[in-house]
């Protein structure tokens, strides 16, 4: 069946036998049942799991809920992730065994236990660590021993000193989805919000990286707008995820957990100031470019968040790379990402005189042009269409009058 189907965060199609035919996502790990058909290990499972028999695409009753690796499958979908990397696509690791549960039980317990010396504990977290990093089959192993209430209790311990104790624990925690009970815990106290927020600023770069990305998931699983302004109102948190953006590209997990958490706290516009304060519109520009397509996105979103605001707004228009980096962006990354680009570019050009003459030095005619007669997204549409309308005084007259663009622009754009 040669059907292409637009995946929904990645910058070419995935090939139709490449998905699974459950979660409509690219294969990690695929398998073979007993009816011939191919699914990923973890959607099949989850299938089952829930006490269904059938084969999920044919009905057909299953009496043999064997899963065969399908070997050449994942070796196919691993070559084209290789061949398709420059679009985003991350490569797909060969399948590891699965940690024996006997073994997992047996780390737990040592880890959990306060008659082990601390470092017998760390050590056990430490293979506990590189377990859940290497399947998610581990991770839901792991999890089903309660880890992260354990996790939760050494980290926030106010009566043991052993700090790397402590940081194995954050290490290993951050690993797993926290339960909105979980979030809470954490959010409703304000000394534990503290304690993580000077933790951003360890010396040790993987440290600051873990409590960040935890203060993210903690913003994310939390709904209570007063527990959510507990942690946004404090100032700490937004110089250090500033600080993390701002490091090398020698540590690009510290661009992916720096923009996440950086975008979960300017969700709420009362507190997006404190972002502007720290200087975030001057590093998301510099930094914009470095992003992988799903941080650039998020990273879009949190620009145009942040130009709702006057500071956040003065401060992009007043940054020389504001205006050809939008300008850039468009059409380059995906649909969203063209959507943000145009609405932060729309904001700033409004604003500013000065970034209008940019927008039309940069050559932002032709991109606003093919986005309103490309597949974007209705908003992308509405915001190039504005932008035209505009930036209609500023193209010089000269290039107005000799461009067949502009002509075209008088069809296509109703003003």
């Amino acid at each position: 069946m040669s059907v292409n189907l637009e995946p929904l965060d990645l910058g070419v199609p995935i090939p139709y036998h490449f998905r699974c035919p459950i979660s409509l996502d690219l294969m990690r790990e695929p398998v073979t049942i007993t009816t011939g058909q191919t699914y990923d290990r973890t959607s099949i499972q989850s299938w089952f799991a829930a006490g269904n028999t059938t084969c999920p695409v044919t009905r057909a009753p299953l009496s043999d809920f064997t899963l065969i690796p399908n070997h050449t499958l994942r070796r196919l979908i691993q070559d084209w992730c290789v061949s398709n990397r420059d679009f985003g696509v991350e490569q797909i690791q060969s399948p590891t065994r699965p940690a024996h549960p006997s073994l997992v039980r047996t780390l737990f317990n040592q880890a959990s236990s306060e008659k082990c010396t601390p470092q017998s504990r760390i050590s056990a977290l430490r293979r506990l660590r590189r377990l859940a990093s290497d399947s998610e089959k581990n991770r839901s192993l792991i999890g089903s021993y309660n880890v992260r209430r354990i996790l939760l209790h050494v980290l926030f311990d106010t009566n043991s000193d052993c700090f790397e104790l402590k940081h194995e624990s954050l290490a290993l925690l951050v690993c797993f989805s926290l339960a909105e009970s979980e979030c809470v815990f954490i959010a409703s106290e304000p000394e534990r919000i503290k304690y993580l927020s000077r933790l951003i600023f360890h010396s040790s770069i993987d440290v600051r990286l873990n409590s960040a990305a935890l203060i993210e998931s903690v913003v994310s699983g939390t709904r209570s707008p007063e527990l959510h302004a507990q942690i946004s109102n404090v100032d700490e948190i937004y110089g250090g995820v500033a600080d993390m953006l701002k490091s090398p590209v020698l540590f690009p997990r510290a661009l992916k957990i720096g923009i996440k958490a950086l975008f979960a706290l300017c969700l709420p516009k009362q507190t997006r100031h404190k972002a502007v304060a720290a200087g975030a519109p001057a590093i998301l520009m510099d930094r914009l470019a470095d992003f992988e397509k799903c941080d650039a996105e998020r990273a879009l979103v949190t620009i145009e968040l942040l130009c709702r605001i006057p500071e956040g707004l003065a401060a992009f228009a007043g940054h020389a790379l504001t205006v050809p980096q939008l300008v850039k962006t468009i059409l380059k990354i995906s649909d969203r990402a063209t959507e943000h680009a145009a609405a932060a570019l729309l904001a700033v050009c409004s604003e500013s005189e000065e970034c209008r003459r940019e927008a039309v030095v940069a050559r932002v005619l032709t991109p606003l042009l093919l986005v309103v007669q490309s597949d974007c997204t209705e908003r992308a549409k509405r915001k190039a269409k504005m932008l035209l309308k505009l930036l209609r005084d500023s193209w010089p007259q000269d290039c107005v009058g000799n461009s067949d663009d502009f002509a075209c622009s008088e069809l296509l754009v109703p003003f």
